[in-house]
């Protein structure tokens, strides 16, 4: 071995070099004179050296520069390149390099292609001291990345008896490399072997984890986005984190499923909603679609199934998106270079793959639901346009009685009905009915009720009759768990009596110069039970209450949502407090009686949610 201490002149210092994170200068590197150098058996010294180089990293890239600059303190090299099996083993890829343009750095080199890959596929190293020597049979296989290259030195890396690279020296001077220089290469290349495998291994536990971090991330992000076209750009944004990608499109199989629909599509850093689609059966995603595997493709022009539609790709691959055992789309990603998807790649977009296919179908359904709602509310609007229309648009005019209602349901339609029927000058009808349930139904029975009640009444029917014909026309056209409670009673104004019958509703309450009486009509609610005797107990009979009134009398019909509305601690509106309201209020007018009982029944509940329609009726004798 050479004594390093008493090293001949130091060469000129050789042109600016960078590596694949940047630009690189060697720090302050020794240089045998190649001519006059002799290397010594012995070379233990620099083993030693370049075993404390190895075991001070465990970075690949900083592993790799650290060996480039011991070999240039005992070979003055101006050009050098580390070149490494990919995972599949088939094809080399500079992952250092000094004195070589990027062009060439970027290209693969196959097995078995010019001296690198000869080297890596007879696992034997190469002197090629003359690269235009005819006669030499290497100098038929070597494949020129530089015109003024004329002598090569290239050695296999091998770990446990495993290729794993190569290590590749040129010169611009032919028979440039000597025999010393090959034993010291392939010595290099011995040691090198494991610790650049610890620091892949390394670098691949670390991207490992790093991608599961980003993967659970994503997943975590993805199924909280419920906008289709927001959840395709984060997509398309989160995705980059994991494959440095150049155009990506995700892809749709429309309803009918003859085609795919481009949804999303991102390009050179321009992202775009296209609506361009293909048939089912076109190209390579119609070919993952139609096989449910994952394609990846190096070199898309190689491939007759391919459909092109971006003229800068090389290699393509598509994972198929999987939904409850049905194709749902597709996630395609291209690249400018050729075989850029690997198995580290396939992995990663197989696993995510998943998470981004129920994301769309989450978001796909929350948008259906969300149309469904729209139209649902449009709906309800109408209905509750409708249910307006059915109720009454003033009160009756009498001379001798004053009336006012008020309704407000708790949702955007209500159960609670209210009407009143003019049987003659002299006499109206008024009804407060409150059906079983709330919302739609509730208020579609409401318009039932309400239909029969105005076909009885142009006959004139006294409150009780009027019960029980409601009652027979409900049980002729039954329907499970419905009912309606009801008040009916009908003013005559010339007499100032007041007839009264009750289907279970909310007593009628009226107060008579401060005292208060409550009518204690009873029957069951319409709809329940048939009026007529039968096996199972006596028919649904109907009280009928008639009350001479004087003036001052003020009367009100509630519903149940009235009484029972509750405050925040769970206590009863009740009648005690409408009783109160009514008697302090009997010398007002009737609507203004209504606004004072409706304004404290909402000061009671105090901002709570009401739970049930709220309907008043009063009536005050002049």
């Amino acid at each position: 071995m050479p004594n390093l201490d008493n090293l001949p002149p130091r060469l000129p210092e050789p042109a600016p070099t960078h590596d694949l994170e940047g630009d690189y200068r060697p720090a302050e590197p020794t240089y045998l004179d190649p001519v006059n150098a002799r290397i010594e058996p012995d070379d233990y010294r620099y083993l030693l050296q370049l075993a404390e180089t190895l075991n001070t990293t465990l970075d690949l890239r900083t592993l790799l520069k650290r060996t480039a600059e011991q070999i240039r303190r005992v070979i003055p090299y101006r050009i050098l390149a580390i070149l490494l099996l990919d995972d599949r083993g088939q094809e080399l890829r500079m992952r250092f390099q000094v004195g070589h343009t990027r062009e060439i750095e970027r290209q693969p080199v196959p097995l078995g292609h010019g001296i690198v890959g000869q080297v890596a596929q007879t696992r034997q190293a190469v002197l090629l001291n003359d690269v235009a020597d005819a006669s030499n049979p290497l100098s038929q296989i070597y494949v020129s990345a530089n015109d003024l290259v004329r002598s090569e030195l290239a050695v296999p890396l091998i770990n446990k008896n495993k290729v794993i690279g190569v290590l590749d020296i040129e010169s611009e001077e032919a028979n440039y490399f000597r025999p010393e220089h090959l034993h010291l290469l392939t010595l290099t290349a011995s040691r090198i072997g494991q610790a650049i495998q610890n620091a892949r291994l390394y670098s691949r536990v670390t991207r490992q984890a790093q991608a599961l971090e980003v993967l659970n991330e994503i997943a975590v992000e993805l199924t909280s986005i419920l906008d289709l076209d927001q959840l395709f750009e984060r997509i398309g944004q989160l995705l980059r984190r994991l494959i440095d990608y150049q155009m990506f499109s995700i892809m749709l199989v429309n309803t009918k499923g003859d085609r795919l629909v481009t949804r999303y599509n991102w390009r050179f850093g321009q992202a775009s909603v296209p609506s361009r689609w293909l048939p089912i059966e076109t190209g390579l995603v119609g070919a993952a679609v139609r096989e449910w595997r994952l394609i990846n493709v190096p070199e898309v022009r190689n491939d007759p199934r391919y459909h092109e539609i971006n003229p800068e790709t090389h290699s393509e691959m598509v994972v198929p998106l999987f939904y409850k055992n049905r194709v749902i789309g597709v996630l395609d990603l291209e690249h400018i270079r050729p075989g850029y998807f690997h198995e580290r790649h396939e992995r990663t977009l197989t696993t995510l793959a998943a998470q981004i296919a129920i994301a769309i179908e989450n978001a796909r359904l929350y948008q259906q639901v969300h149309r469904h709602e729209q139209q649902l509310e449009r709906d309800l609007a109408m209905a509750r346009q409708v249910q307006l229309r059915l109720l009454p648009p003033a009160c009756p005019v009498h001379e001798n009685a004053d009336f006012a209602a008020r309704f407000l349901p708790a949702r955007s339609i209500g159960g609670d009905l209210y009407d009143f029927v003019a049987y003659d000058s002299n006499r109206s009808a008024i009804i407060l009915g409150d059906v079983s349930g709330k919302a739609a139904p509730a208020a579609l029975f409401a318009a039932l009720v309400s239909g029969i009640m105005r076909s009885a009444a142009s006959h004139h029917p006294s409150p009780a009759k009027m019960l029980t014909q409601l009652n027979d026309a409900l049980q002729e056209r039954k329907l499970e768990s419905q009912y309606v409670t009801m008040l009916y009673a009908v003013w005559n104004d010339d007499s100032r009596i007041l007839q009264v019958a009750n289907a279970g509703a909310v007593p009628p309450i009226f107060c008579r110069g401060g005292e208060v009486t409550t009518m204690e009509a009873e029957g069951f609610p319409l709809g329940m039970f048939p009026s007529t005797d039968s096996e199972y107990g006596p028919g649904a009979q109907y009280e009928e209450f008639s009350v001479a009134t004087q003036p001052g009398d003020a009367f009100v019909f509630v519903s149940d949502g009235i009484t029972d509305a509750e405050n925040k601690e769970g206590e009863m509106y009740g009648t005690d407090r409408l009783t109160a309201v009514l008697c302090g209020s009997r010398h007002l007018p009737a609507g203004q009686i209504a606004d004072l009982i409706f304004a404290d029944v909402a000061r009671f509940q105090a901002g709570k949610d009401r739970f049930d329609d709220e309907t008043i009726i009063v009536l005050r004798v002049r």
